[in-house]
């Protein structure tokens, strides 16, 4: 396609974009809104299971129409992604139960892997690799607003409306990208018959959802040697050797094995691993630090993070535009990268009474950082492979990226839990004085979960509900608990700058080739 004039490019990036915020803010604008959607429709103990869900059939999707978009052509697949994630948008409005949000929500995941997926290979199906910088930056920069607007924008809602239009209020988005690719994107010509791997397309679909499952569910809802977990994990590498054993066998594998012999492919992939465990690491953890450390409240805690977001949206842009003009980008990257583990690590050195100023310091450096490195990678993998591998390595690189971040949210899940069972241990949280009435003691031991730190109001209820002569003696654990949790996500943040630190190690031996300055198969070395 790169034989369109560059004005109707553009109108194609722009319906694209659309489509991509349409989908991005439906994914952020839930989070802020769930609590009190489950509040009027029942079913915390399936909380998890609206955002599990979609994460399952979204990363399903998108690696399996990576490979069906080579074969097929991007539009049918970006057209049918943007009318099934409608249909869930529509239908989770009208959810009467938890069960039927969780089902919408699984159609709407379907969809959102499409438009994912599709999209990001657009992007190489108009430009060369020295001018997909540029368009990776501003996709940055969608994902960036959509996380800004999303959380503010689904708070508001529930406040002020019916919760149903936390799912409505974009539908007119979807309408408007869908016409606009309809009308302007090319229809793909086939060139031949190929055939289609389905068996392999079959057991990659177990072996992602049990990997998946596995670092989900350990440590959350089972423990992490318990036989459920191990044999989620145990399933996940058998399965992993059958794909292999398929893929090597068939005339046309839904992931050529070949492409990870590409020393750049493969490293690239494990950097966006890397670089995906950190990203959530911090945008996961910081609210913890925010609201139940320093007592502040989820507005405030909101509003801290829009820092690192604007920052994030700035540099990927400038990011993009600096790789288009130079065709450079391993510089960019590292450069990225360390400044996203300096930004990590000067939090594992927070304390309780950090100031704020402090930590949007810090914020905005992770930010930057952030913003520099994520559109690189995707830019590095598609120039590495010939244009009719497109939409698979593209794919493969989104999975490797939201595989990390599940990993990274399981593993420092768990790091959190264990450090602040240590730090408990140390703390002497009783005083030395007569026994306290059971009733007190039990809650008092509320106050150990760290979920609970990060409710003002519950504390200030729990606050009144004790006699006057034990407030003293509240307030005292209360500053124990958030040291603890200090103690804790510190913690943390140090594993993420240890993580993101692995990823410029990774970075440094990706070997920088020249970005192609066309999109034909013969010029690929």
């Amino acid at each position: 396609m790169e034989h369109l004039e560059q004005r109707q490019k553009v109108i194609i990036m722009i319906a694209i974009m659309s489509a991509m915020f349409f989908a991005a803010i439906n994914m952020t604008i839930v989070g802020t809104a769930l609590p009190k959607i489950i509040s009027q429709i029942g079913g915390m103990d399936y909380f998890d299971w609206v955002f599990t869900i979609y994460m399952l059939s979204s990363t399903i999707t998108a690696m399996l129409v990576g490979r069906l978009s080579d074969i097929y052509g991007r539009k049918v697949f970006i057209l049918i992604g943007i009318g099934v994630f409608m249909t869930g948008a529509f239908l989770s409005g009208t959810s009467d139960t938890i069960i039927q949000l969780i089902i919408y929500r699984g159609i709407q995941g379907f969809g959102g892997g499409m438009i994912m997926s599709a999209a990001f290979t657009t992007v190489g199906d108009l430009f060369s690799p020295r001018e997909r910088g540029r368009w990776q930056g501003m996709f940055a920069g969608v994902f960036g607003l959509s996380s800004l607007f999303g959380p503010t924008l689904g708070g508001y809602i529930v406040d002020n409306f019916n919760w149903h239009w936390v799912f409505w209020i974009f539908l007119p988005i979807g309408f408007i990208a869908f016409f606009l690719i309809w009308k302007l994107y090319p229809t793909h010509i086939r060139q031949e018959k190929q055939s289609i791997d389905y068996l392999g397309s079959f057991v990659l679909t177990l072996v992602i959802i049990s990997l998946l499952l596995g670092f989900s569910w350990g440590g959350n809802e089972y423990e992490w040697l318990s036989y459920q977990i191990i044999g989620l994990f145990s399933f996940t590498i058998i399965g992993l050797v059958v794909f292999i054993f398929i893929e090597k066998r068939v005339e046309n594998p839904v992931i050529p094995l070949h492409l990870f012999k590409n020393q750049v492919f493969t490293l690239s992939n494990i950097a966006g691993l890397f670089l995906g465990m950190g990203m959530f690491g911090v945008i996961m953890y910081t609210p913890f630090f925010v609201q139940g450390v320093l007592g502040r409240t989820a507005t405030v805690s909101g509003l801290v993070e829009m820092a690192m977001t604007i920052s994030m949206v700035i540099l990927s842009t400038i990011g993009g535009q600096l790789i288009t003009k130079t065709g450079k980008y391993k510089t960019i990257a590292l450069v990225g990268l360390v400044l996203m583990a300096l930004g990590l690590f000067l939090n594992s050195l927070l304390h309780p009474d950090s100031s704020l100023l402090r930590l949007i310091l810090q914020l905005i450096i992770i930010g930057m950082g952030l913003g520099m490195a994520m559109p690189v990678f995707q830019v590095t993998v598609q120039n590495a492979v010939k244009h009719q591998y497109l939409g698979v390595a593209t794919s493969v690189m989104q999975v490797f990226r939201q595989i990390g971040g599940t990993i990274g949210v399981a593993v420092m899940g768990t790091i959190l839990g264990q450090l602040m069972k240590n730090r408990l241990e140390e703390v002497n949280t009783q005083p030395a004085s007569a026994p306290l009435p059971e009733e007190m003691n039990e809650r008092l031991a509320e106050l150990q979960n760290p979920q609970l730190l990060m409710d003002l109001d519950v504390i200030e209820e729990m606050r009144s509900s004790f006699p006057t002569e034990m407030i003293t003696l509240f307030d005292q654990l209360i500053l124990t608990m958030r040291d603890v949790l200090n103690y804790s996500l510190t913690g943390v943040f140090l594993f993420s700058a240890i993580i993101v630190t692995c990823g410029v190690v990774v970075t440094a031996f990706i070997k920088e080739i020249p970005l192609r300055t066309t999109n034909r198969d013969e010029d690929t070395e």
